[in-house]
């Protein structure tokens, strides 16, 4: 349908004063690509359905009986809470049997999730974190589903780890769903950043966020400072510079909720960043904690198409080549000015 490219939409100007479903944006971005098949548009379908039946249950969580610990843990090693198995589970039947993806992948599973082999397999691949900061769904806390969809390497057959383990530079969408006050849905196609907003009482999503982008003036920054001890000098005296303790620069505010997909939404529409950077506490932090391929990646795609950017530290995290489906890396993404900072105290003192 898209490819990467600028953060145009030509026909944006025409839904002014309109109401616009998601359906229709989706349906007239496709119509720019005369080439295009509408698997795409499909898939992006699907994720807004799931997207509705993943709120309809985290809006009744306190009155359902999907509260709380399944009993297990994950690859990650973390506790795997009801909701998780909820919102992975109905992601993987929306996506599994319609013969428009190869191969997926989730952050509850080790490895990739083949298409059963009765179904037909088609182009596209699809990577998702089904449940973003799940450690806050018994306290009422925001959370979120992040994914991206890629285009298939292989050639034929069924899809491999080969087909996950893709630069975020090469993603075709990618997008998160914040289920909080209200739903809203954020994606991209290459085409700048949308977000729609859930109607609840006819449950469809309406355009509310056009084309949005990061505002020049930052507001805040977002980090866990719980673990500021642990970082590295350059980490540390970068949180310095934005307090303002140099006195070289207004200082932000701090503000951090704990969920990637709230700290980054609110940070994408009042401007900021976000950060959390490898530590020294946790071996398995060592190299950061959030993952690559279903969180840094796709957030990373969102903010460069809103004007902003991301980066490890060190290197932009589009450009990075992943090795494996769980590897983690520090991931420092908002506006363009503030990551660009960061990699200069980290240059500098690390």
């Amino acid at each position: 349908m898209a490819v990467n490219g600028a953060s145009t939409v030509p026909t944006l100007r025409s839904y002014a004063g309109k109401i616009v479903t998601i359906e229709r944006f989706i349906l007239d971005q496709q119509q720019s690509y005369p080439d295009a098949t509408g698997a795409l548009t499909s898939i992006l379908y699907d994720i807004c359905l799931a997207a509705k039946i993943i709120a309809s249950k985290t809006t009744r969580a306190g009155l359902a009986d999907i509260l709380g610990s399944a009993g297990k843990e994950n690859v990650q090693g973390e506790t795997v809470q009801k909701l998780d198995e909820y919102a992975d589970q109905i992601i993987f039947k929306l996506n599994d049997h319609t013969g428009r993806l190869a191969v997926m992948a989730s952050e509850e599973h080790e490895g990739i999730i083949p298409i059963p082999a009765h179904f037909p397999v088609g182009p596209y691949v699809l990577l998702y974190d089904p449940l973003d900061g799940s450690s806050n769904i018994d306290v009422n806390v925001s959370i979120g589903t992040i994914f991206a969809i890629y285009r298939r390497k292989t050639v034929e057959g069924r899809g491999t780890l080969e087909d996950c383990l893709q630069k975020g530079g090469d993603i075709v969408a990618a997008g998160y769903v914040i289920y909080g006050s209200s739903t809203m849905l954020v994606y991209s196609t290459g085409q700048g950043v949308h977000g729609f907003t859930l109607d609840p009482t006819i449950g469809e999503f309406f355009l509310s966020h056009p084309n949005i982008r990061i505002p020049d003036k930052p507001k805040f920054y977002s980090v866990n400072q719980g673990y500021e001890q642990f970082w590295s000098e350059g980490v540390k005296r970068y949180t310095e510079w934005l307090q303002g303790k140099d006195k070289t620069a207004k200082p932000l505010s701090l503000r951090y909720i704990g969920s990637l997909v709230a700290d980054f939404h609110r940070n994408l529409l009042t401007g900021g960043v976000y950060y959390y950077p490898a530590d020294s506490k946790d071996p398995d932090q060592s190299t950061g904690k959030l993952r690559l391929v279903y969180e840094c990646a796709p957030m990373a795609f969102l903010a460069e198409q809103a004007g902003g950017a991301a980066s490890t530290g060190t290197e932009r995290i589009l450009d990075l080549q992943p090795s494996a489906l769980h590897q983690r890396v520090p991931i420092f993404v908002g506006n363009t000015g503030l990551v660009e900072k960061a990699q200069e105290f980290i240059k500098e003192l690390d």
